[in-house]
C-alpha cells in the first residue's frame, strides 16, 4: 500500500460505508478507490468520460467537476443507488507547469475551475447529505506545493494554497455537525497526471530543472531560515539574483 493509500485509510474514520472518489479513472484517484474498496467501502468513482465499472467492484459515473449540473447528477445517482454518502474524496485535478507569465488569464481560470471550484462544487453538493446524516468525511487532495511554492508552479501552487485555506476554514464550520474536512498533500508521484500535465498557452524561451523531493523541501522549509530556503530554490532552478 502506498503512502497516499495509507493516508486515506487513516483519515476515513470508518471501515465501511459509501465513498465517492472524483477523478478515479487513473493515478491517485484509482488507487484510492481500490484501497477504499479493500477496506470495505462501497465505492463510486467518477471520470469526465463514460467508462466501464472497474473490475474489483468500483462503480464508475460520469462527472465533470466544472459543471454544476453534472456534479448534481453524479451525487443524485449515488444517492439513488446507495442512499447515503459517508466519504467524498476530491481528487479530480489538472496540473500546469511553466512560468507564471507564460499562461493567459483564461488558462489560469481553467485550472482554478477544476482544482478549486471543482472541489467547492462537489463539497457543496455533498454537505447537505452529510449534514442530514450527522456524519461524514471529505478528503481534499492538495499537494506539497500547497505548502511550499516552487518556481514554475505559480498557478498550480496557487490552486493548492486555495484548497488548503478553503479546507481548513470549512473544517471549523462543519466539525460540530459530525463532518470533518481532511487534506492530503502528496509530493511527486509517478502517475499519468505527471505525463498529462498542462503546458502554458503562451510559452517563453525559458529553461529550468525539476524541484527536489517533497520530503526534503518540507524539512528545509520548516527548520531552516526563509532566506536560505529562497536562495536554495533559486540556485537549484538556475535563477540568478
Amino acid at each position: 500500500m502506498s503512502k497516499t493509500e495509507r493516508g486515506i485509510a487513516l483519515v476515513t474514520g470508518a471501515s465501511s460505508g459509501i465513498a465517492l472518489v472524483t477523478g478515479a479513472s487513473s493515478g491517485i484517484g484509482l488507487v484510492t478507490a481500490q484501497a477504499l474498496r479493500r477496506d470495505g467501502y462501497r465505492v463510486f468513482g467518477t471520470s469526465r468520460k463514460p467508462m466501464p465499472d472497474i473490475e474489483d467492484g468500483i462503480s464508475m459515473l460520469v462527472c465533470d467537476v466544472t459543471d454544476d449540473a453534472s456534479v448534481r447528477r453524479a451525487v443524485d445517482e449515488v444517492l439513488s443507488r446507495a442512499g447515503r454518502i459517508d466519504l467524498l474524496v476530491n481528487n479530480a485535478g489538472i496540473g500546469l507547469l511553466g512560468g507564471a507569465e507564460e499562461s493567459t488569464t483564461e488558462q489560469a481560470k481553467a485550472v482554478f475551475d477544476v482544482n478549486v471550484f471543482g472541489v467547492m462544487r462537489m463539497t457543496n453538493a455533498v454537505l447537505p447529505v452529510m449534514r442530514r446524516q450527522r456524519r461524514g468525511r471529505i478528503v481534499n487532495l492538495s499537494s506539497i506545493l500547497g505548502l511550499i511554492p516552487a518556481p514554475y508552479n505559480a498557478l498550480y501552487a496557487s490552486t493548492k494554497h486555495a484548497v488548503e485555506g478553503y479546507s481548513e476554514s470549512l473544517d471549523h464550520e462543519v466539525r460540530t455537525q459530525g463532518i470533518r474536512i481532511v487534506l492530503v498533500e502528496p509530493g511527486v508521484t509517478r502517475t499519468p497526471f505527471e505525463e498529462n500535465i498542462t503546458r502554458p498557452d503562451r510559452p517563453l524561451a525559458i529553461c529550468y530543472t525539476a524541484g527536489k523531493a517533497a520530503g526534503q523541501a518540507r524539512f528545509i522549509r520548516r527548520f531552516l531560515p526563509e532566506s536560505f530556503v529562497d536562495r536554495s530554490f533559486r540556485k537549484f532552478s538556475r535563477l540568478a539574483d
